[in-house]
């Protein structure tokens, strides 16, 4: 029996409405995202809207989780075609489509993201399609690849009910601190009254089977998290995970030369 593609594996684990393990990542060494590969999460997402990741940064990412059951998101900074046609050549399983506000900014992405005749996503001689011996994916591809639009919009809670009749989204992803900026409260993770919005925008989700995924701050808030019923978990940023880590250290170690001396 052929082995699920990483995007089939990550799919087939929502609809059984199991938890998906993930990684955001933002340094440029790959070996992020080999790691992450290595433990066996369920995915990474590239983030290349808040980095100063580039084509070749993001190509190595996805050379590294080549192969693995780790599926490789990147999260685009805008809807274009030509850089979505070109992230998914490079051999993402899928994208995250940050600050969306309408339905007919979905549907643009879900085009642009797709073949014909569901969209206009070109063909090429890339990674995507083994270099062109394997064009025979080009007819699994618009199943396999994932869309997904980000909650970080005051409009986009507003018109979720018109984004989710969009056909070709698979799940969403919400970014609370965004989301806060945009209803007047920047700078702030969920600004007052913000957590139950985000709550009832994702309870209008998963009553249509949509899956919903957040990153979390702590094993505490991953719990609350999993109680509210997103099911795609981000453990956190790779960046944040390695200054708190390096944080605790220094002032584990301080505070016992401070005690020694």
């Amino acid at each position: 029996m052929e082995r699920q593609t990483p995007s089939q594996s990550l799919k087939q684990k929502l609809r059984n409405d199991e938890i998906a393990l993930g990684l955001w990542v933002t340094l440029e060494t790959p070996t992020v995202s080999e790691i992450a590969a290595q433990i066996g999460l369920d995915w990474v997402c590239i983030d290349t809207e808040h980095s100063g990741l580039d084509f070749q940064d993001i190509a190595n990412h996805l050379r590294a989780l080549n192969g693995t059951r780790t599926a490789a998101l990147v999260r685009i900074p805008g809807i274009d075609q030509g850089l979505i046609q070109k992230v998914l050549g490079l051999g993402a399983h899928g994208i995250l489509v940050p600050r969306v506000r309408t339905a007919e900014e979905v549907e643009l992405a879900v085009r642009f993201a797709k073949y014909p005749p569901r969209g206009s996503r070109g063909m090429g001689v890339e990674r995507s399609t083994a270099w062109g011996k394997g064009m025979r994916r080009v007819s699994e591809a618009n199943e396999e690849t994932m869309v997904v639009p980000m909650i970080e919009t005051g409009d986009s809670g507003r018109n979720i009910d018109a984004i989710m009749r969009v056909p070709g989204i698979d799940a969403f992803f919400f970014g609370p601190a965004d989301y806060s900026a945009s209803v007047g409260f920047p700078g702030e993770w969920e600004g007052p009254g913000v957590a139950e919005q985000l709550i009832e925008i994702e309870n209008r989700i998963r009553e249509q089977r949509y899956p919903s995924g957040i990153v979390v701050k702590s094993p505490e808030d991953r719990n609350l998290r999993i109680q509210q019923g997103f099911r795609i978990i981000g453990l956190g940023v790779d960046s944040t995970i390695l200054v708190n880590a390096l944080t605790d250290l220094v002032n584990l170690i301080g505070r016992s030369q401070g005690g020694a001396s």
